[in-house]
């Protein structure tokens, strides 16, 4: 399939700006659409990106940021809503809405971000709203690519780096659900997924679940980042109704580091039941062994070491 123009909406995101940066390295144009370009002003340095000013939830911007493209990519997805219906507004009126702007301008590829556990009979809004989109994207008649990521980490991520920041501020940790299960998979590994099966027949409609090499309980994943950080803090698990009640504190606070729905969605193990899929040709990295070139960077040794491995990627 010869694809040169792509649109990558929500591509000035974490996972966003690495499919982008991958895009541009193979020479295709891509457009990432924003409401703030200040957002996106590091892809404006690559040669072949244009950042549009458009509201991709506008039918008028978005048909017009798709107009003369040859696929579509959507990574938009949101852990928390601020107000009532913004995970129904982000994670299936978007897709509902690309889904017929794609078609509309004669675009037949779509690549889908969606999340390990979607399920439209899910525990949470969450991964019922994920769920619901992964339906809408199989049944749209297009050659859609669905990817299903457990917790991503990465030099920016918001979930090991939350846990660093807490942990280098507060002198106890308390933490809910320490025994839920998570399996993370490292940005680069998922954005080299998107960007190989873009043109890959073989990836039309299937669904791919994405997770790193070794699954963790929440707690592990907390106390090795104490230990790579040097904050070495106790850590006091909460059970199911204290851990219910701290979600319920976090979600009335200005900030919203967790929520009851991220609770709910955690009473489902975030882990993979298959090995890391073989038609993309590589195997994912170990937490291990990229965490500490990032989150353990004090010292110009530490930094050095992250640019050694990333050159060598």
């Amino acid at each position: 399939m010869d694809i040169q123009k792509v649109c990558v909406i929500g591509g000035s995101g974490f996972v966003g700006r690495h499919v982008v940066h991958l895009l541009a390295a193979e020479g295709l144009d891509v457009w990432v659409p924003s409401r703030n370009r200040e957002r996106a002003k590091q892809l404006l340095v690559l040669p072949t990106v244009d950042v549009i000013q458009a509201d991709v939830h506008d039918d008028r911007d978005l048909n017009r940021v798709l107009s003369g493209m040859h696929a579509v990519i959507n990574l938009v997805g949101i852990l928390h809503q601020l107000h009532p219906g913004d995970f129904r507004k982000a994670h299936v009126e978007l897709p509902r809405r690309i889904v017929a702007a794609a078609k509309a301008n004669g675009i037949s590829r779509l690549v889908h971000m969606s999340a390990l556990n979607a399920d439209p009979g899910g525990p949470s809004e969450y991964l019922r709203t994920k769920g619901e989109a992964e339906k809408l994207v199989r049944e749209s008649g297009l050659q859609s690519t669905v990817f299903r990521p457990s917790v991503i980490f990465g030099r920016d991520d918001s979930f090991l780096n939350l846990f660093a920041a807490l942990a280098a501020l507060l002198p106890v940790l308390v933490l809910a659900c320490p025994n839920a299960r998570f399996q993370p998979v490292f940005v680069e590994d998922v954005a080299q997924a998107f960007a190989r099966s873009l043109a890959d027949p073989q990836t039309f409609g299937a669904s791919y679940d994405l997770c790193g090499p070794k699954a963790y309980t929440l707690r592990e994943l907390v106390e090795y980042v104490c230990r790579l950080t040097g904050h070495d803090r106790p850590i006091i698990g909460l059970g199911d109704q204290m851990s219910y009640l701290q979600a319920l504190f976090m979600e009335m606070m200005p900030i919203k580091l967790m929520t009851r729905d991220n609770y709910r969605s955690m009473k489902v193990d975030n882990v993979c039941h298959c090995d890391f899929p073989a038609v993309f040709g590589f195997q994912p990295a170990p937490m291990e062994t990229v965490v500490p070139l990032y989150l353990a960077e004090g010292t110009p040794r530490a930094r050095y070491r992250w640019f050694r491995y990333k050159a060598r990627r």
